[in-house]
């Protein structure tokens, strides 16, 4: 089984921007819906944004207008441009396929004031 691949999370000032990228081998947008979910510390996983095979988006309330999903087919790679941070973006986001359900490891992004 390939695992999507995560890579991006940093420590940032809130204000700042991020861009965190997923790789997941044998897998694109064509073939599976892609997403990105995060867990906060103490709380459950959320899904935040999904991109569809024939493009379209999907963002939960809370990170619309600030984040951007994207994709690389090419590449086999999904992006997640987080702008405005907040520190309730603090959170370890994992990048997961649709079909079959496979998660990445996840990567931590902590916003400080």
């Amino acid at each position: 089984e390939t695992r999507p691949v995560e890579r991006g999370g940093y420590s940032v000032q809130a204000g700042g921007s991020l861009r965190l990228s997923c790789t997941a081998s044998g897998f694109t947008s064509d073939d599976s819906d892609m997403n990105w979910y995060r867990q906060a510390p103490g709380k459950g996983c959320e899904l935040v944004s999904s991109i569809s095979h024939d493009g379209s988006t999907y963002y939960t309330d809370s990170v619309k207008g600030r984040f951007t999903m994207s994709q690389d087919n090419a590449k086999n790679t999904v992006y997640l441009q987080i702008d405005s941070l907040k520190l309730e973006d603090t959170a370890v986001y994992y990048c997961v396929t649709s079909t079959p359900p496979s998660w990445g490891k996840g990567t931590l992004v902590t916003i400080s004031s």
